[in-house]
């Protein structure tokens, strides 16, 4: 039975320098590429070839290791979900009190939307296609349950502590803080240019991260 063979073993064609077979850094780097190539030209504007020319491989390779290019941006959404829920699991919150760890998990959120706009713009491709690529992906699911499962712990300490009140929702909770944090930056440029504001400004984005975190607060206090 014939097996498939890694194209990067292959002999080079003449004139092409040789490069030491290494498939996990070639497979991180066409990933990489294709984060760039999705983000910049959606689903559908992008094109395996650019991203062959941006790790200057063949689109053989990148088919040996993704098959094609619906699963190699499935996997684009995999990789850029896995980013902020395993820095979330990272951030050690069921060491802090109730409300600090709450506070550090909006300021992180904050953080992370300003400064990943990719992230931004892959979600918003991934909603006009109605989500069918996540429906697809069991690991974004059980990636997001896991901070569910985070937040409702939070929860329950803050109500037996006595500082948040009864029957507070971890999803309702995530989709608030979500909300603000994914708003501010997927229409920073319309919001921006409408209402003159600079959403770029350290200044206003210290006021909003403040705002931010005492709204949440403030709707979860006892």
């Amino acid at each position: 039975m014939n097996q498939a063979v890694d194209p990067s073993a292959a002999t080079p064609p003449a004139g092409r320098k040789t490069r030491k077979n290494n498939p996990e850094k070639t497979r991180a780097d066409i990933l990489q590429a294709a984060v760039a190539e999705f983000v910049e030209q959606g689903l559908y504007g992008a094109r395996v070839d650019s991203i062959a020319e941006r790790t200057r491989t063949s689109k053989r390779m990148i088919y040996y290791y993704f098959g094609n290019k619906e699963q190699l941006y499935l996997k684009v959404l995999e990789t850029l979900y896995g980013e902020i829920r395993n820095t979330e699991s990272a951030l050690h919150l069921a060491e802090l009190e109730p409300r600090e760890a709450i506070r550090r998990l909006v300021e992180f959120t904050f953080d992370h939307h300003d400064r990943n706009p990719g992230f931004i713009r892959i979600v918003s491709v991934e909603n006009i296609h109605n989500g069918e690529y996540v429906k697809q992906s069991q690991a974004i699911r059980s990636m997001s349950n896991n901070v569910l499962r985070l937040l409702d712990e939070i929860l329950r300490r803050g109500e037996a502590e006595g500082v948040f009140r009864p029957g507070l929702l971890a999803l309702d909770v995530h989709l608030l803080i979500s909300s603000f944090c994914f708003y501010r930056n997927s229409n920073r440029h319309t919001f921006g240019e409408i209402f003159q504001i600079d959403l770029h400004d350290e200044a206003v984005k210290a006021r909003h991260k403040a705002m931010i975190c005492d709204s949440i607060l403030r709707y979860l206090q006892a």
